[in-house]
């Protein structure tokens, strides 16, 4: 059976109360109840409460982070809404093909949705955490929406979805395959394994990065990693410390 209890919305640090309450209640009116905040500028708030009128339960279960990496390191889908374009292009979803994408993985995975900032919306780094972005069309002329009003796009879109007989086929896609995907927190003790890596073996140059790291994120975020993948990995690159460490006793 479909179930929407694994969809976490992050919003990261909103600075307006008003806008985590107006986003409780779009939530509650698509059927999602998983609200996280990341340095939130001013909650608890009754401002915030106002807002989400029947949506309080929401905002009472709210867990807040100290950065978005802690967020969404349960996660093994993250999706982040972005607004413009990037130097490295990353893959990218409508708000459709997000739902469906999030309605293939909701019963075997955390998915986690998130915002950014009112006036400035998600930075770089935070939005190499995504495995895709997403961003909801608009005109040109006045793009960018309300927080709110992005949040409630995106939840009709996987409310919508999930209402239709297709979503119970969407699922199957996750019943076959052998093995969990790894989660956001496992994959991001990978990507500092692997720079230490190749840092040591002199292939990666911190001082020097060229997007090195920014390409190979959005690499295997593409791929997609399940835990057994994920620890081949990381015992090849144990294999290859301690061959160096060999090397140079």
């Amino acid at each position: 059976m479909l179930t929407l209890n694994n969809v976490k919305v992050v919003l990261v640090n909103t600075s307006h109360p008003g806008n985590i309450g107006a986003s409780a209640r779009a939530m509650k009116n698509m059927g999602l109840s998983n609200l996280a905040l990341v340095q939130p500028k001013d909650f608890p708030s009754g401002v915030a409460v106002g807002r989400a009128a029947s949506a309080v339960d929401i905002l009472e279960s709210a867990e807040i982070f100290d950065s978005l990496e802690q967020a969404v390191s349960d996660c093994a889908l993250v999706i982040c809404a972005s607004a413009r374009s990037r130097k490295i292009p990353w893959p990218m979803l409508t708000p459709e093909e997000s739902a469906t994408k999030i309605l293939k993985e909701v019963n075997a995975n955390k998915v986690a949705i998130v915002f950014g900032r009112e006036d400035a919306g998600l930075n770089n780094d935070e939005l190499q955490l995504g495995h895709f972005h997403v961003q909801i069309p608009a005109e040109k002329n006045c793009s960018s929406l309300n927080l709110a009003a992005a949040v409630l796009v995106i939840c009709y879109e996987i409310y919508k979805l999930s209402l239709r007989s297709i979503s119970k086929e969407l699922i199957k896609d996750q019943d076959h395959w052998d093995q969990k995907l790894a989660t956001n927190g496992e994959v991001e003790y990978f990507y500092k394994h692997l720079e230490r890596v190749m840092i040591a073996i002199d292939f990666h140059d911190p001082e020097n990065p060229r997007q090195l790291i920014q390409r190979v994120r959005r690499l295997f975020n593409r791929i997609r990693i399940d835990v057994m993948e994920m620890n081949i990995l990381r015992g090849i690159l144990s294999n290859v410390e301690n061959a160096i460490n060999k090397k140079e006793n």
